[in-house]
């Protein structure tokens, strides 16, 4: 039941049919581009504010109360937004949409760890969370194919019950889940010490140090890259008709990569980091090729890209003890959104000089700075007396 609910909760979490068409919806109340870039800055923020302090509170009280009340916050953001739409209702929204998505944030990852490792299957941690990252995917390119025939039926209020549906659900799904927690962590460990407990290890623990750091280095360089595929697809001189097309390719590549999560979690450091490297080389190959051919190649390296996030992720949850394990993933979680930032800034500066092609080829060398700077502790450890 546990792995059932876990990818069912994954599908349902991405099953959202607003997601293509919110951005028409601020359009047509009026809203320009400027106030649409600050709705975004007060929905990041809200996330990043919020990350560690529900990341222990996840690890204070249920998880799965968490798990259950963060599909609810973010629909009854989007039932919002269509009751009343204005820009204040708008920003409420994203507010209660980062709030629900930094409620789930690490308690979901901590709850399938620890449930897993409690039926002596943790071994199994890869290829579930491989598979419900891939079900997730699969769930999100669902409601974008079902947004267009509901929106045509029935316009705005069609996808926001749809969506505001699929959390209900989504919600009902957390109830399911099983979870047995220790009397000790779930109710002797306050809020403060949670808290303290998991910035302490963060900070005391080089291992879990570097794990967190390259969870959040390796899922925020792609996933921000993916937001600006669309301009790549554009720059190769395709028809708009074609786009969505290679989009699909990187779709199919970033599947594809969450279904191999669990063959390859014996991927030791050395072949991590060649993986890393390999996967930053044929991302910029493809790129710079300026042709549509080369969006196989990028679609490979975000397979790749996607298989190392969940393995970094595996790393961080085998490292992590005691009983503050969400509040150490929810300090990831908060180091991926700044790394993002950092992102969309520097491919804002860059793609104002080079292209588009050339753009995605830097931001992919931090990954061969970070398969170098592997291979290299890895040959320090082995040298050392």
């Amino acid at each position: 039941m546990l792995v059932v609910s876990l990818y069912v909760y994954a599908f349902l979490s991405e099953f959202i049919l607003i997601y293509p068409v919110y951005a028409l919806l601020f359009t047509d109340t009026g809203i320009s581009v400027a106030e649409v870039s600050t709705l975004f800055v007060i929905w990041s923020v809200t996330g990043m504010v919020l990350e560690i302090p529900s990341g222990a509170w996840a690890d204070t009280v249920s998880r799965r109360l968490l798990l259950f009340l963060g599909p609810l916050l973010s629909g009854a953001g989007f039932a919002l937004w269509v009751l009343f739409p204005s820009y204040w209702v708008f920003a409420a929204g994203f507010v209660l949409w980062g709030a629900g998505e930094a409620l789930v944030s690490g308690a979901y990852e901590a709850l399938a760890y620890e449930e897993l490792e409690r039926r002596g299957r943790s071994g199994r941690y890869a290829s579930v969370m491989g598979r419900a990252t891939a079900l997730g995917l699969a769930g999100s390119a669902s409601a974008i194919g079902l947004a267009s025939p509901v929106f045509a039926a029935g316009g705005y209020p069609a996808v926001a019950a749809a969506s505001v549906l699929a959390c209900v659900l989504c919600a009902a799904t957390a109830l399911t889940l099983p979870e047995h927690r220790a009397p000790a962590a779930a109710g002797g460990l306050g809020y403060l010490a949670a808290l303290r407990e998991g910035i302490g290890l963060a900070r005391a623990d080089r291992g879990v140090l570097r794990a967190m750091l390259l969870v959040a280095f390796v899922t925020a360089i792609w996933g921000a890259l993916e937001e600006y595929v669309p301009y790549l697809g554009a720059e190769t001189g395709v028809a708009k008709a074609t786009i969505p097309l290679l989009i699909l390719l990187v779709w199919v590549g970033a599947t594809a990569g969450g279904l191999l999560a669990g063959p390859a979690e014996r991927l030791g450091s050395r072949g991590y980091a060649a993986l890393l490297g390999l996967a930053a080389l044929t991302l910029a190959a493809g790129a710079l090729s300026g042709h549509p051919a080369g969006f196989v190649a990028i679609g490979l390296a975000v397979g790749a890209f996607q298989l190392a996030q969940v393995l970094a992720d595996v790393r961080l949850q085998e490292r992590i003890t005691g009983p503050a394990r969400a509040t150490v993933t929810s300090v990831a979680g908060l180091g991926t959104n700044v790394v993002t930032l950092g992102v969309y800034t520097a491919y804002g500066t860059a793609s104002s000089q080079v292209s588009h092609g050339a753009t995605f080829a830097l931001l992919a060398l931090p990954y061969v700075v970070i398969a170098l700077a592997m291979a290299r502790t890895r040959r320090s450890v082995r040298s050392s007396p």
